[in-house]
């Protein structure tokens, strides 16, 4: 692309993919940044091109055909020298000056050189995606114990299994899938433990009726654990795991209504491997410093606002997908549309969607929000789960602080929220920044407000050199 940038997009998920076609439709040049090495984000991950033909994963995802569309215009775009895709290129910072948008990042295409890539627009577009929720239990820190969201990326990306018994924890619907997944490749999944109560999706029934295709996908699901004889278990938690050098066996435990365990309901089943997800993060680290405003979702996350053009508060900069709360895939291509729809407005460009399809992709972004919260309502944390955690349950990993230390912060030194309790035991300190430890040590600290990750200047581990390389 020779002609200067008009928007930069940060994010080739599904949101990022529908924003750039849209706006490169609409005749603006388009920077088009991700980390990884194809487009599609977690969402649409697939193993790597010379491998997709040896590693079928076509039952893994929804949506293929919408993914293809966008796959092919974003092609065309790149063809036409409107849209410049820069794969392997991890964003690390993302600041103003008096006339542009200013995104820094390192080009790893080449790892472990980096090479620092300085991309420039008066307009820029996040989305950034989110991460799994983890709430820490007694040995969460065993080899073979991964996030819900690990357990399906090794099965998106490689074909990989974790493992041969494997046992899932945590709440919400994502469990469905990875454990029908797993199922189907051959794994003995022991346990699917469910923290909240099913029936709980009864008080929402007009949000069901409103998105058929949500509970026929559910159903299906279901259809699939039956036929493989998975286990199910409403109100029940992995509170523990145990192992030398891996995992070997997981305690499970039924739940109150508040999520305490039940007395003598704990039992212990072999595994040798564990998924557990509590929901998911919003990633905010881009958006934060800018000062943008940011409200409460109904999942216990801060989330950034927008109005209905996904617009934030802060002059040409805009949002989609799960920076704006989670809702899945459809939401986020509805949402990416939108923002795009605003940038050219902005920008005094032709709308591309015309008005019905504006008013379709307004409708998708309501029904699909309503669901979101619903779902929220259905699958909370467990109001007592640090009931869980024994004092030496280790919290943060990378720092190893435990849950007394955590809450010796809160009772006796007076922290009442994550930023403080870093400070006193460095929590959030090391390589992950937080991102695993943060929600927990919110919650046990600051349970009545919504979760807003710290301010980061640098979102991503980028070297020296690379620091070093724009002022060269």
């Amino acid at each position: 692309m020779s002609e200067p940038a008009d928007l930069v997009v940060v994010g080739a998920g599904p949101a990022g993919m529908a924003a750039a076609v849209t706006a490169v439709a609409g005749g603006l040049c388009v920077v088009l940044v991700d980390s990884g090495p194809a487009v599609g984000g977690q969402f649409w991950r697939h193993p790597p091109e010379h491998a997709r033909a040896a590693i079928p994963t076509g039952d893994l995802h929804h949506g293929l055909r919408e993914y293809r569309a966008l796959c092919e215009e974003l092609s065309a775009g790149r063809a036409a020298g409107r849209l410049d895709l820069r794969l392997v290129h991890h964003v690390w910072s993302a600041v103003r000056d008096e006339k542009d948008f200013v995104v820094h990042a390192v080009d790893r295409r080449e790892a472990p050189r980096e090479r620092a890539v300085v991309l420039r627009a008066p307009r820029l577009l996040v989305a950034t995606g989110a991460y799994d929720r983890q709430l820490p239990f007694p040995g969460w820190d065993l080899p073979g114990v991964l996030t819900i969201g690990g357990l399906q990326a090794l099965l998106k990306g490689g074909g990989v299994a974790a493992g041969s018994r494997v046992a899932l924890g945590g709440t919400g619907p994502f469990l469905l899938p990875v454990a029908a997944a797993l199922a189907a490749r051959g794994v003995e999944v022991v346990a699917v433990c469910e923290a909240a109560d099913p029936r709980a999706w009864l008080r929402h029934p007009g949000t069901l009726l409103r998105n058929p295709g949500k509970w026929a996908e559910g159903a299906r699901y279901a259809a699939v654990l039956a036929r493989h004889r998975v286990p199910v278990s409403p109100r029940t938690a992995i509170t523990g795991a145990e192992g030398g050098e891996r995992v070997r066996t997981v305690r499970i435990t039924s739940l109150t209504s508040d999520g305490s365990p039940r007395p003598g309901t704990e039992r212990r089943i072999e595994a040798d491997a564990v998924g557990v997800g509590w929901g998911f993060v919003p990633q905010l680290d881009l958006l934060i410093p800018f000062g943008c405003a940011l409200t409460e979702s109904a999942d216990g996350n801060a989330v950034v606002a927008v109005d209905e053009g996904q617009r934030t508060t802060v002059p040409g900069l805009y949002a989609a997908g799960e920076s704006c709360g989670v809702g899945g895939a459809p939401l986020a291509v509805a949402e990416g549309r939108l923002a795009a729809e605003s940038v050219l407005a902005d920008s005094g460009a032709a709308p591309v969607l015309g008005r019905k399809r504006l008013v379709r992709a307004r409708a998708t972004v309501a029904r699909q929000r309503a669901f979101a919260r619903a779902m929220s309502l259905a699958h909370p944390l467990p109001a007592a789960w640090s009931s869980w955690l024994t004092d030496e349950t280790v919290v943060c990993r990378c720092e190893e602080v435990t849950a007394g230390a955590v809450r010796a912060a809160g009772v006796e030194g007076g922290a009442h929220d994550h930023r403080q309790v870093k400070q006193l035991t460095r929590a959030g300190m090391g390589w992950c920044q937080g991102r695993m430890c943060g929600p927990a040590v919110h919650c046990l600290t600051a349970q009545e407000r919504a979760y807003v990750p710290a301010e980061r200047l640098i979102a991503t581990p980028v070297s020296l050199g690379s620091l070093a390389e724009p002022d060269e």
